[in-house]
């Protein structure tokens, strides 16, 4: 019992790190309820964030169906289905998953340390190979790796446009420039935008984001995560994707409940149709480099001023000031850099590195996403404002990592068949089981109207 209260209580300071980090109401907190046990094995408290994340979106959720008059409902986080959550919530029924990861994508030994090659893109692939000179086998990209000092290799691949990072200390992220300057940079920025005349739109009980337009520019994994859990609770996303882009095991797992159509919008027919959707949609969220939008002409106040009173919600992967702040990146990349891994590999006593047991980082900066989305609406109730929103990978995985696991609770493992609905989802690869929900809230009920299907699959309307 007394670890199960350590437990509770751990996820509990870090849900009210997270709502105070979105300006929500304190006296919210108290509407939680956390239950369920068990951690994810690692030496931080993953399992207690995941319920953390969970719940936070949960109190922006019930925040904005009070707006519209109601009592503030009752909120239940589940810790083992949050924790289960946070990896894979799809289990497909005689069909496979494609790979996770693309053949060479990995950690490899320096002649100095250790580096990570991310190349399941096949751009990010190409650029890789490019500067270690060698053909896509293991063996023989490790042998090439070999010969290099991870920073100067790191150096070269980025260069290259590839992506990769040095395993560093937690002490040596915080004395590098972009370490420093995430550090320095708020766990969630919020800057509101003009007012805009919109229609007031009441929340429905049992599906509070009805008639919520989500438009999704976000790819693998933390937007994908956010859009998710929006249209758990009904929101109408659409997801868009520039021709040509996949994710293999991913889209079956992030797809559940949107629309995925695809646009390029670097052609003038492409941004011209974006703009059009843009016009019609409460809630942009948005996984571009920092200056990516920009540089299309398409920077945050044109987004504004095509649909004023818009919610614009993005996160980057190393934050938005520093010498990376346009960095290509992902979880596992940034767990390399920020001191993760490395603090796992001296925690286990092995010599490699550790990294979180899942996509922490993804997985808990797509809740925080989400609860930015439902923040973004009560403002837009509560005073016509528009408002802009983000957060990095980075600075979430130092939120992650200013905590410590030392409780001994039960390990969660698979899952099993129990923590699955008995619904059979039809998706577009076959027949696949979903976990339960992690989140209960009031009379609201979590499900998706559409199972899980390939990107480009509708078109690019509302």
């Amino acid at each position: 019992m007394n670890e199960t209260r350590n437990e509770d209580l751990a996820a509990r300071g870090m849900m009210a790190r997270l709502w105070r980090a979105l300006d929500g109401a304190p006296e919210m907190l108290d509407r939680v309820e956390m239950v369920g046990e068990g951690s994810l094995p690692s030496i931080f408290p993953v399992s207690g964030f995941a319920a953390a994340a969970v719940a936070t979106a949960g109190l922006a959720l019930a925040e904005w169906t009070a707006s519209h008059g109601d009592t503030v409902p009752e909120i239940r986080v589940d810790r083992r289905l949050a924790s289960l959550w946070f990896g894979f919530s799809i289990a497909p029924q005689d069909w496979p998953l494609p790979s996770v990861w693309d053949a060479i994508a990995g950690d490899y030994r320096t002649c100095d340390g250790w580096i990570r090659l991310h190349t399941n893109a096949a751009h990010h692939r190409a650029a890789a190979l490019s500067v270690l000179g060698t053909a896509a086998e293991r063996d023989v990209v490790a042998a090439a790796v070999a010969g290099w000092g991870a920073d100067a290799l790191e150096a070269a691949i980025v260069a290259a446009g590839g992506c990769a990072a040095t395993m560093r200390g937690p002490d040596a992220w915080r004395e590098h420039p972009q370490g420093r300057a995430v550090i320095a940079e708020p766990l969630m920025h919020l800057e509101l935008t003009s007012k805009a005349a919109l229609p007031h739109r009441r929340a429905e009980p049992k599906r509070p984001l009805a008639g919520v337009k989500v438009l999704d520019l976000t790819r693998v994994l933390a937007g994908p995560v956010a859009t998710r859990f929006l249209a758990g609770f009904g929101a109408d996303v659409l997801r868009i994707d520039p021709p040509g882009w996949d994710e293999g095991a991913v889209v079956p797992e992030v797809t559940l409940g949107k629309r995925c159509a695809r646009l390029d919008i670097k052609s003038h027919a492409g941004r011209e149709r974006f703009r059009a959707l843009l016009a019609e949609a409460d809630v942009l969220v948005h996984g571009y480099r920092p200056d990516a939008l920009e540089a299309l002409g398409l920077g945050a106040e044109v987004r504004a001023g095509i649909r004023p009173g818009l919610i614009d919600v993005s996160h980057s992967a190393y934050g938005w000031s520093g010498p990376w702040a346009n960095r290509r990146g992902f979880d596992s990349l940034v767990q390399m850099s920020s001191g993760i891994a490395e603090a796992g590999m001296v925690n286990a006593g092995i010599d490699r590195p550790v990294p979180l047991p899942v996509q922490a980082l993804d997985q808990g900066t797509g809740y925080l996403l989400a609860a930015a989305v439902l923040r973004g609406l009560s403002l837009r109730a509560a005073q016509g404002t528009g408002s802009r929103w983000r957060t990095s990978l980075a600075r979430v995985g130092g939120f992650l990592a200013s905590h410590r696991q030392t409780m001994t609770a039960p390990q969660i493992g698979r899952p099993e068949r129990s923590d699955y609905s008995d619904m059979i989802e039809q998706t577009e690869w076959g027949a696949a089981l979903r976990l339960l929900p992690p989140l209960a809230l009031g009379d609201a009920d979590m499900h998706w109207d559409r199972p899980a299907g390939k990107l480009g699959a509708s078109p690019a309307v509302w």
